[in-house]
């Protein structure tokens, strides 16, 4: 049953605010992909912020190339590249036009296209119960669970490929904060943001 078709888009409104706001305002929506006639949906539980002005983690922080173009756009478009030559990533661009701000989704959990997943990513059914939540637990799980690749680089997240959908946090659910994992640079910046005891965190 598809649970996402009635709720409300996210508008370009939300993703044109500063940075740390649409970071941190991003949980608990829904990441949601089309794929052929099947709809790819989860929660966003874990995120990371990127500011190339200040952050020198940041993919823009030296100034625009081919490869981050993407990012120096309006908010609202979805930046993908590629990492470690194995996985992609996905990235939320926000703020305002050559501003250079986006916003890492690091991890989802999973609620429509679940079998269409875990196909994508393990090509095989799952081992135990246990590794439902190894599935999206990651950033490049997610890209790899919801077949997202470098052609969806720049894509309209008010359009109808991939986009997000509203949805609150629920009562019990806290936000936490930490620096954010697997960089080299600009380490103790404290932004990376996510929901305090979510199983599909990357990083408990």
């Amino acid at each position: 049953m598809n649970t996402t078709m009635n709720k409300t888009r996210l508008n370009k409104k939300f993703y044109n605010r500063e940075l740390l706001t649409v970071a941190i305002e991003l949980l608990g929506n829904i990441l949601v992909k089309k794929d052929g006639n099947k709809i790819l949906a989860g929660r966003i539980v874990e995120v990371e912020a990127y500011n190339g002005d200040t952050d020198s983690a940041a993919h823009t922080f030296t100034g625009k190339t081919k490869r981050n173009e993407v990012m120096f756009n309006e908010g609202g478009l979805l930046y993908v590249y590629f990492t470690y030559g194995a996985h992609h990533c996905c990235n939320v661009v926000t703020g305002i036009e050559g501003k250079g701000t986006a916003v890492l989704i690091r991890a989802v959990e999973p609620s429509e296209g679940i079998d269409t997943m875990i196909q994508n990513r393990f090509k095989r059914e799952l081992l135990n119960a246990k590794e439902i939540f190894n599935l999206t637990s990651g950033p490049g799980k997610v890209c790899s669970a919801f077949s997202i690749i470098k052609n969806h680089s720049g894509i309209d997240l008010t359009g109808n490929k991939i986009y997000l959908v509203k949805s609150k946090l629920k009562k019990h659910e806290k936000i936490g904060v930490s620096k954010r994992i697997g960089i080299t640079r600009s380490v103790d910046l404290p932004w990376r943001f996510f929901i305090e005891d979510n199983p599909y965190l990357s990083r408990k």
